[in-house]
């Protein structure tokens, strides 16, 4: 059985019009995938196929919450996300996808697999830079969160006051306000 085949939407026998799908994303999608970047997903994808006399539209909608880890303190937190994606499948002679928007599927098709679609769709609304919220408003009481303060040059907090400033730099000032 194929793993994947809860994501083909068989559309030949389907009315001209709107339909609706709705799939739940766990962890075990991913796993088929083999991508581990996550701790765990719950994301919820709503498919909007509106079928036309020579052509697909899909419309998906990601919304929901996936576990990653934080890239400064590698403690996981929940990340929400929000993505949508629009394209459009038409038909032609063979199978073609370089076009990130338009899909050309062979005449004699009669589904589609959106699975990868949804999974490129997830992972791409996942920002690259994972920070944990406790860091950004300083909530996050974290031993690596002390370690890199106490770590931080103390320079940067000496520069912030003028009394700690080499003379030498005073007359090299009198050079620019003096015309």
């Amino acid at each position: 059985m194929k793993p994947f085949k809860a994501f083909d939407i068989q559309f030949v026998g389907l009315k001209l019009g709107t339909h609706q799908y709705e799939y739940t994303i766990e962890q075990t999608f991913f796993e088929l995938f083999e991508y581990d970047e996550y701790n765990s997903v719950s994301v919820k994808v709503r498919l909007e196929l509106e079928k036309k006399t020579t052509l697909l539209e899909l419309k998906l909608l990601a919304e929901g919450v996936v576990n990653v880890n934080c890239d400064l303190t590698n403690e996981p937190y929940d990340q929400s996300i929000t993505s949508e994606f629009g394209m459009v499948v038409k038909f032609g002679p063979e199978y073609n996808d370089d076009n990130e928007a338009i899909l050309i599927i062979p005449h004699g098709a009669y589904e589609i697999n959106v699975a990868q679609y949804i999974y490129e769709l997830i992972v791409l609304a996942v920002p690259q830079k994972r920070i944990h919220p406790g860091v950004k408003d300083g909530s996050l009481d974290s031993d690596i969160l002390k370690t890199l303060e106490n770590l931080s040059p103390k320079s940067a907090k000496k520069n912030n006051s003028n009394k700690d400033i080499d003379p030498r730099w005073d007359s090299l000032k009198k050079l620019l306000t003096d015309k």
